[in-house]
Order: C-alpha cells, then structure tokens, then sequence
C-alpha cells in the first residue's frame, strides 16, 4: 500500500517490482534483494570500497523553497549505521544543500526507521532522497524500502506542530526543567510498517545528577475549557524499573500552570511504549503542554520519547457520559471504588498485559469465593430523566472462575441523592476471552447523574478479572437515515460499530437492487470500523425513489458478524425542469440546474465493414456497443450559478447526472467533453448561459471517496501554519485548504 502523499512512485518507494528508480551516488552499486516487509523487494546498496557510500532517488522531485518536507526510510544493516538527507536542487539539477539526519546510534540488521525533515532552501525547486553509511571495507550490504518523501506526516487532530510532535527537524520542541541536559539521537526502532507517525530522531534526556529529572515540551498549544484532552507520548526508559511519566499541563492566560495530570508508564523493558494520559480542561485554561520525566533517577540514565500527541478525546462510545480516562483506566482506577465484598482494585500490570482498547485495564481481585459491588464515581446525564440509557463494560478472566457478573446503573438526582439502583443485567463469565456486557436502563423521573455498578461472585478463591471499556450513553438507533431534499442527499448514522471490524454498506431500491455506497476512501466494501460511529452522506441516492440501506459487518477475519437494516427514506424533487449534476468525490460542488434539453442519446459501436468481392452483403466485425452518448443542453440563470457549474466541470471527473422520475432518463454517470456556453441574448449584461454539455456514459467511480471528510481538521491548519497569511499563500482556494491540496 503507497503511503500517502508520497511524491515518490510507488515503485521507487517499495522497491517493487524493480529498482529502477535509484541510482548511484557515491562509492556502491544498486541491486533489488528480497526480505521486505512494504513488498517483498529491498534496494540493496553494496559498497565499492571503503568510505561513504550514497545511492539517490534517479528522479528529482518538485518542492517549493520555504516548505517544510519529511523524508524516511525502513533500514536494516548488520555492519554498518545509516543516515538518510534530502539533497535541494535548482531548476538546472545544480546542487544547493543537504539535510541530513543523524546517523542512527548502532548498527541494525532489523529493519529500523530513519527520517529527517527540513525547509527547503532558497532557489531549490526540486529534491531527492539520498541513503547513506560509510562501512570499512568493500562488499558491505545497507538495506532500504519504505521510502518516503513529501509534506509532513503528523498525527490528525494533533494540538501541537510537526516540530513539537517530532524531532526530526530539531530539539527546540524540548527545554529542561529540572536535572537533566537534552539531545537528539536515532535508535535502531522497529516500527510497523504502516506506521508513519514515529521513527528516526527521538528526544534524549539525561539525568545530570541522581535525582528527579524532568523536561517539558516548549509548544503551548490553545485549548477551551470543559473540553477533555487525550495525551500520549512514546516512552523509552533506561529500565524496566524506573518510574517514568508523562504529564498533561494546563495553563491560564498569564501561562501560569493551574493543573497537572499525571501518567507513569508500567514498563515491561526499555523498548518505546506510548503512555496515555487524559483530563478535562479546567475553567481558565488556556493553554497546554506535555512534560516526561524519571523519579530517583541515576546520574547518566537517559529517557528518550517519540512523537507527542495532545488532542480532543474520542470518547470509549460515541455519546458516553464517562471521561476516557474512568472508562480506560490508562492513568489510574479511573475512581472506581468497592462499595461492599472483599475485592480490591488496581490498574493492570505491566504495560498492555491486559486491555481492550489501550494498553491498561481495571484490576479486580477476590481473595474469597464471595460477591463484591465496585462502582464508578458519579457523571451527569444531560436531559437524563425519562431517557433510555445504555451501560458497557468489557470483561476477561484473569484467574479463578466468575459464575455472574451483574451490570446495574444507580440513579441520582442533581444533588446527588441516591434514587436507587436497576435491576441489572446478569452474565455469566466464561474464561479465555474479552466479552462485552450491556445493559439498558430508563433514568427515573428526577435522574440528572447515574454510576455504573458491577457486582462480581467469585465462584474460587482467588479470583481475578480484567475491566475496560466503561461507557454509559443514551441508547439512539443503532442506524438512522435523515433526508436533505435541497440538496439531493441522505444522511446514514449507524452506532455502536465494532471497532476493527469490516463493514459494508448497500443502498437497496424497492426491486431489491443493491448499490454499494460511498465513503471517505471509495465505495464501502469491507473497510476497517475505526469508530464505533460511522456517519455516511449519500450524494448519489435517487429522487423520488424509496430507498433503504443495508450493512454487513464482518470480523477482521472477514467471518459475517451481523446485519442491519434501516427505514425506508425518499428524497423529494420539486420542479421536474431542474436536474442535478453531482461530483461524488466533491460533493461540495454538486448543483441544481435548469435543463433546457435533454440528450438525444446515440449508442455508438466501433465496426469493420468488409466488402467481399462477387458477394452481396458485407462482412462485418463488430465491437460491443459503448455507452450511450448525447448533449447535455442546460441553463444557468446568474454569473453565481455560472461560477459554480464551471468549479463543478474544471477537474474533468466523472459526474452523477439525476433526472426527476418520469422525465425518461436514468441516473447516468458521465464524462463531459468540450463545453460551449453563449449567453442567451448578445446583451454584455446578459447573465443567463445556454451551456452545451457533450455526455459520455461512464462507469460508477469505483474507487474515488467523498474528499474533505477524512483526517485533515482546522487544527491541523492551526498547528500547521504560523500565520494566516500562510495559509493564503500555501492554497490557491479555500476548497484546497479542505482538501490539503497545496500549490
């Protein structure tokens, strides 16, 4: 799979099928080896002769002097440590500079990342990828694949900059607090493949003395109070017993530090492991920043982390009442207490030994074969009473045997008198697994908090558990459909998804006509659930044809999980002279326009007509029949409606044309040749046009998703940007900045 982005091909990346877009540099020769995890190739670089060996992308590559541009690589090397740069270039190929990384810290025939990024230099206009090392002798081996060049790759959503997230560029995301000295170095890290968002230059911090020892991040990203933080930040420590943190900051508006919420990493070795940390924004926050650190450090013990991440929380489910952090138990027990029986609670150890969704979870301990209650704390339900309410826990046996577990809710009013307690769901546990328990309760009539209850019988003694995943949200429809008549599409909600899973979604027509529907990466067929919610615009439903839609989710095995159905939902259409013409890929640009003609359609067939000499008719070779071909002729009434059908024509795609029903024209999709577009009078003021739109059938885009609703957020255009001003200057429009389609 290309990374994406990627200015390089997807050849020259993986290696795959050949190495044809590499070439030598300096002191080696080229050759495509086996072993690679992107593709089975690997460009293998062999060197000469003792001394610096270089091997460069054949190709250059345009940049735009001023922009910040990332390269990496996946390398591997018993001998020798590698480095990888990015060469600048002018227009006439002559070299202006280079920015190298650091070369990684050891020798590594696992394959480890390298990476750096840095701004291109005045007068470059193009650039490549050099990989490097220098081994002692001829005849020694580097191995590279997994090549990337382009813009940045930051995490979506993330507060901070891509030089505070990472290193790659410098160490200023970084100051000293207390006892230590700072510096930048590169560890040879495996890393998944597809992992693009960590690697290369990781922080070093050094204890001066044997002492705490601590650094904060130097970014103070803003932040709106109430609104609750996710944190998290890889953690590499100098030993699995050293108590190493991450802390989430808030700061008021004179940068005056008002809380600190802390997460110490239980480590099971030295390795990167990212640690969590979470918290609600306090009435005057203003901003916020990461900070890590070593408690009893020694003297010369060295901390390094990788890629820090501050941004909005996800909740556990869509709607859920609980914070992340008493639902994931991440940083703590979430405030989870016993409220009767013998248990006791702890947060899981060591890192990701147990977990869900994170990599800690709620430990829960029976030291007799007896029942136990442990409940959460308490948490608002906005317009609770009356309302159905939905309570979630996930469970697994860690030890000994759970006959039942009850899942209950205990209601409060808003001032937090105790109006009892449901019923509650009973299940029994079976050993070896993660189950999800549910239960659903209405709040009585006063009910404005609620706490979730759990009372465990353990049937030996001991007896242990496992808890994560704890939400409490108002029960919705598991799949809903809203329609828009005035702008032509359906809104599909479906909830309570299971994440990881594999879903596809139909539109079925009343004949029973299934029609796979689009999404942010192509037609939903079998893609990854990545939320429990999934919110789908349907542009392409018919008008004035009930419609309904039809999911599969299937496990990440591909086995077929379950199925749901929505209501029948119809989109109106007013005025049968109008019709729609809709991008699917830019819904954004979709229009309603006047249609003053209707194609006269022609099937056109390409045929050879051979005459056969003394015969009577002909001999004829024919192709199938191509689709069906006609003009398009149509109105737009202002210069507005004009500079919208123009927006909609200009890339050339492949466009959904929608008649309303009983006008004896299908839904069609179609390519549009050469547009005429007079106006209606030879007045200069005229604003109508007579547009001409030759139509070609075409086939349903297959593989173009909805742009502009995937990753790119307004804060990655904050945290991406110093000024406004260079946002005008990096995007032509501001479609683009949706898109993140620079110049």
């Amino acid at each position: 799979m290309a990374i994406p982005g990627n200015l390089l091909s997807s050849a020259t990346e993986s290696m795959d099928p050949s190495v044809a877009g590499w070439a030598v540099k300096l002191n080696c020769t080229l050759s495509k080896g086996t072993g690679g995890r992107s593709g089975d190739g690997v460009l293998t670089v062999r060197s000469v002769a003792a001394g610096e060996m270089q091997a460069r992308t054949a190709a250059s590559y345009p940049v735009t002097a001023g922009t910040l541009y990332q390269t990496f690589a996946d390398a591997s090397g018993a001998t020798v440590p590698e480095r990888i740069g990015i060469r600048w270039l002018t227009s006439t190929g002559t070299e202006v500079s280079i920015t190298w990384s650091l070369t990684t810290s050891a020798a590594s025939a696992s394959w480890h990342r390298i990476s750096v990024a840095g701004t291109a230099p005045v007068g470059a206009t193009q650039a490549q990828v050099l990989l490097s090392s220098t081994p002692a002798a001829g005849a020694v081996n580097s191995f590279y694949e997994n090549v990337y060049l382009g813009l940045p790759i930051r995490t979506p959503g993330n507060l901070f900059d891509f030089v505070s997230e990472s290193t790659e560029v410098d160490a200023s995301g970084w100051t000293v607090e207390t006892n230590c000295t700072l510096g930048r170095s590169v560890p040879p890290v495996t890393w998944d493949v597809t992992w693009y968002y960590a690697g290369g230059h990781t922080m070093a911090m050094t204890a001066t003395a044997s002492a705490n020892a601590a650094m904060r991040m130097t970014a103070r990203p803003v932040v709106t109070p109430g609104v609750e933080y996710v944190g998290f930040i890889y953690l590499s420590p100098p030993t699995s017993g050293s108590v190493t943190w991450v802390e989430l900051r808030f700061y008021d508006a004179g940068g005056t530090q008002i809380q600190a919420t802390r997460s110490q990493l239980a480590a099971p070795g030295t390795g990167f492991y990212r640690q969590i940390v979470s918290d609600i924004a306090p009435a005057l926050a203003a901003s916020c920043a990461l900070a890590v650190g070593i408690d009893s450090a020694t003297a010369g013990q060295v901390l390094r982390v990788d890629t820090a991440v501050v941004q909005p929380a996800t909740k556990i489910m869509a709607g859920s009442v609980i914070p992340y952090a008493n639902g994931s138990f991440e940083q703590s027990t979430g405030g989870w207490t016993v409220a009767a029986g013998v248990a006791t609670l702890a947060r899981s150890t060591p890192w990701n030994v147990a977990s869900w969704g994170g990599y800690y979870a709620l430990a829960v301990s029976s030291a007799t074969a007896t029942s136990s209650t442990w409940r959460s704390g308490m948490f608002d339900l906005p317009g609770g009473a009356g309302l159905n309410w939905r309570s979630q826990i996930v469970l697994r046996i860690n030890a000994g045997t759970w006959p039942t577990v009850t899942l209950k809710i205990r209601w409060y009013n808003a001032s937090s008198v105790d109006l009892g307690v449901t019923t509650g769901a009973v299940f029994a546990l079976p050993a070896g697994s993660y189950y999800l328990l549910q239960h659903d309760a209405t709040a009585p009539a006063t009910a404005a908090k609620a706490a979730i209850e759990v009372v465990g019988v353990a049937g030996t003694a001991p007896s242990s558990l496992w808890m994560d995943a704890v939400a409490l949200w108002q029960a919705l429809p598991l799949m809903a459909v809203v329609e828009h008549d005035d702008d032509a599409y359906v809104t599909l909600t479906l909830r309570e998804l299971t994440v990881d899973g594999l879903i596809t979604v139909y539109r079925v027509t009343q004949d029973g006509t299934r029609t796979l529907v689009r999404g942010s990466s192509g037609l939903i067929d079998r893609d990854v659930i990545t939320s429990d919610l999934l919110i789908v615009e349907d542009h392409e439903a018919p008008l004035e044809v009930p419609v309904y839609y039809y999911a599969e989710v299937y496990t990440a095995a591909g086995a077929l999980s379950y199925t749901r159905n929505s209501s029948p939902v119809t989109l109106d259409h007013a005025d049968p002279n109008y019709a729609w013409l809709k991008d699917p890929g830019n819904p954004q640009r979709n229009m309603q326009v006047m249609v003053r003609r209707a194609p006269d359609w022609s099937d056109p067939i390409e045929q050879a007509v051979h005459k056969v000499r003394g015969r009577q008719n002909a001999v004829v070779l024919s192709d199938s029949r191509g689709g069906q071909q006609g003009d398009l002729v149509l109105f737009t009434q202002s210069d507005e409606e004009r500079k919208a059908l123009r927006w909609l024509l200009k890339d050339g795609n492949t466009l959904l044309w929608q008649s309303a029903p009983g006008m004896g024209e299908d839904d069609v999709y179609v390519n549009v040749g050469a547009v005429a577009r007079p106006r209606v009078s030879p007045l200069a003021t005229e604003e109508w046009r007579e547009w001409t739109l030759p139509l070609t059938e075409a086939d349903m885009p297959v593989t173009v998703g909805v742009n502009g609703s995937a990753d790119h957020t307004w804060q990655d255009v904050l945290s991406g940007f110093t000024t406004w001003q260079q946002v005008l200057d990096s995007y032509a429009t501001w479609e683009d900045v949706l898109l993140d389609k620079r110049k």
